[in-house]
């Protein structure tokens, strides 16, 4: 419907256009309006298109479309602006226009958005008419690319359904060929589960062979070990008789003599008379000093675990060290573990020292204590008090092995006692004639 808002008849600009713009026209619309809104100047453009006063036409045309139509439909003067612009660039289309035939082989949609910016006589004509003739266009497209896709979709039916028959006849035959296969996997698998089962039994057989194998090899080993380790003692006990020997010889004197002369001694304390008789000089080395022990100064020894206690009475050690000549043989770490095991090590060692050193005052007896240094890994820095002879055990000999051999050495007839609570300890030194004494006894004397 065409409608006059004010104005004579003729007259474009009072038409009114009572339907939404085409979408193609408005397109076409929004390109004239983006190409000549670079040639207004600022103070040309309405306020709100003046941001968009320095971008370029595609963008301008994409960013500022909408304000640029509404623009263009509430501002008559801004109209009139853009429409001088249109004229100056295509004066042949504007001139049509204005005489009221347009040309006859222009587009449609380019006519349309030219007269609706020109507003000529009969615009609104020309705008519908480009809009009906646009939908025309698009649904004969539409139509045509609809008979294209349904031949298309009838094809691709006809193809799926002869690539389906074929699949489904492929298919069968691969069917028939994983039936044929299963069937065989079955047979193999039936096989497989009673050698399977066979093999278990074997494995059990073999397993129980072997445990019986293992625990005689067990058996076997443990009785080797000990061997070993009496063999290694005995070495042990050889070296030491052989260094002992040696150092004897270069000293010009055998151990022999050394034990016989030591024993002597023993006689001569027990009768003075005798003493001033012979007129003997004192024995110079001890039997003690001729076993192979790590020296204190160059290594440190390992914790051992405490012993139990055992309570006597300690004046039956007084007696003890009152006999003639008497050799008190201490295990250190035994005693120090049963006394104060709560200090560290050094500080244990540092206390039974200070007190061996004063018993030895006191007593005149010969004291040597003994500490397990089998796991030395460093220095100890350790001055032996007076009177104490201090010796650690060589590394894969323990203490205990190590006061059985300072036992051994001394010559039978001497009185050798050992402090220790260690049964082992106290039965094998009570077999080589030795006195065991239980650490606490020595803990009660020192005390």
């Amino acid at each position: 419907m065409v409608e006059t808002a004010g104005g004579g008849p003729g007259d474009g600009a009072a038409e009114v256009l009572d339907r939404p713009l085409p979408d193609g026209v408005r397109r076409k619309v929004v390109q004239i309006v983006a190409d000549g809104f670079g040639g207004l100047t600022l103070g040309e453009l309405p306020a709100q298109l003046r941001q968009y006063a320095r971008f370029a036409p595609n963008r301008r045309a994409k960013f500022a479309g909408n304000a640029m139509a509404a623009a263009l439909e509430t501002d008559p003067l801004f109209r009139q602006r853009i429409g001088e612009k249109f004229r100056e660039a295509q004066p042949e289309m504007a001139g049509a226009l204005d005489s009221g035939s347009p040309p006859p082989a222009a587009d449609p949609l380019d006519v349309a958005a030219a007269a609706y910016v020109l507003r000529p006589t009969g615009w609104v004509k020309l705008v519908t008419a480009a809009g009906e003739e646009a939908q025309r266009a698009h649904a004969e497209r539409a139509d045509e690319e609809s008979r294209a896709e349904l031949e298309r979709l009838r094809e691709q039916l006809t193809q799926a359904k002869e690539h389906n028959r074929a699949e489904i006849e492929r298919l069968r035959a691969e069917l028939d060929q994983a039936r044929k296969e299963a069937e065989s996997l079955h047979r193999k698998l039936r096989a497989a589960l009673s050698d399977v089962k066979r093999g278990e039994a074997a494995l059990r057989k073999a397993q129980a062979e072997t445990e019986a194998i293992r625990a005689e090899g067990q058996a076997q080993v443990s009785a080797a070990d000990s061997e070993s380790r009496r063999l290694k003692a005995r070495l042990g006990e050889a070296e030491a008789a052989l260094e002992a020997t040696r150092r004897a010889a270069r000293e010009g004197r055998s151990v022999e003599d050394m034990r016989v002369r030591l024993l002597l001694d023993t006689l001569l304390d027990a009768t003075q008379g005798l003493r001033r008789e012979l007129a003997l000089p004192p024995v110079s080395v001890r039997p003690a000093e001729t076993v192979d022990a790590v020296e204190p100064g160059r290594m440190t020894p390992k914790d051992i675990a405490a012993r139990a206690l055992s309570e006597n009475d300690p004046a039956i050690l007084d007696q003890l060290l009152a006999l003639p000549q008497v050799h008190l043989v201490v295990d250190g770490y035994n005693v120090t573990k049963t006394g104060y095991p709560q200090m560290p090590l050094e500080k244990q060692r540092l206390r039974l020292l200070g007190q061996l050193s004063a018993l030895a005052a006191q007593t005149g007896a010969e004291v040597t204590c003994v500490f397990d240094g089998a796991e030395l890994v460093a220095p100890v820095l350790l001055a032996p008090p007076r009177g104490v002879r201090v010796l650690f055990s060589k590394p894969g000999v323990t203490a205990d092995e190590l006061i059985r051999q300072l036992v051994r050495a001394e010559p039978p007839g001497r009185p050798v006692i050992v402090a220790s609570t260690d049964r082992e300890v106290a039965d094998g030194v009570a077999r080589a004639g030795a006195r065991p004494v239980a650490s606490a006894v020595l803990l009660k004397r020192l005390s």
